[in-house]
């Protein structure tokens, strides 16, 4: 069963960045397609972005294209979402989620195709 360690969260201002990292240990990933979600307060759970296991297949929604970077270490056995030019509207819990499917190029922003996920790490952008 994997489980995972979000972590990276925390306060930052308008404009700021932050790295997010999710890492299951005992386990490579290498195997998975990693995505990372976020839900914040009152909103539903939105797909951020996605990396196929792979690493040939990537996915930003639109909301961060342009500001954020899925990657993966696979010596480190981690995957990282680097979130440049945050807004407060990025303020929300984020977590990751992993799924072993059968393309090693496929990977998708639909939380429901996902069998595993993380608790979360808190991003909060305000002045």
């Amino acid at each position: 069963q994997l489980q995972f360690v979000e972590s990276g969260g925390g306060l930052v201002q308008p404009g700021g960045s932050l790295r997010l990292s999710c890492a299951a240990p005992g386990f490579t990933l290498e195997a998975y397609a990693i995505a990372w979600f976020r839900q914040a307060p009152g909103k539903e759970h939105e797909g951020v972005s996605c990396i196929s296991s792979s690493d040939n297949t990537v996915y930003y929604a639109d909301s961060v294209k342009g500001r954020f970077t899925i990657s993966r270490d696979s010596a480190k056995k981690t995957v990282y979402l680097q979130m440049n030019s945050l807004k407060p509207e990025d303020t929300a819990v984020y977590y990751c989620a992993a799924q072993s499917f059968t393309s090693d190029h496929y990977c998708t922003g639909v939380k429901a195709e996902y069998d595993y996920r993380g608790q979360g790490t808190q991003v909060t952008v305000a002045a």
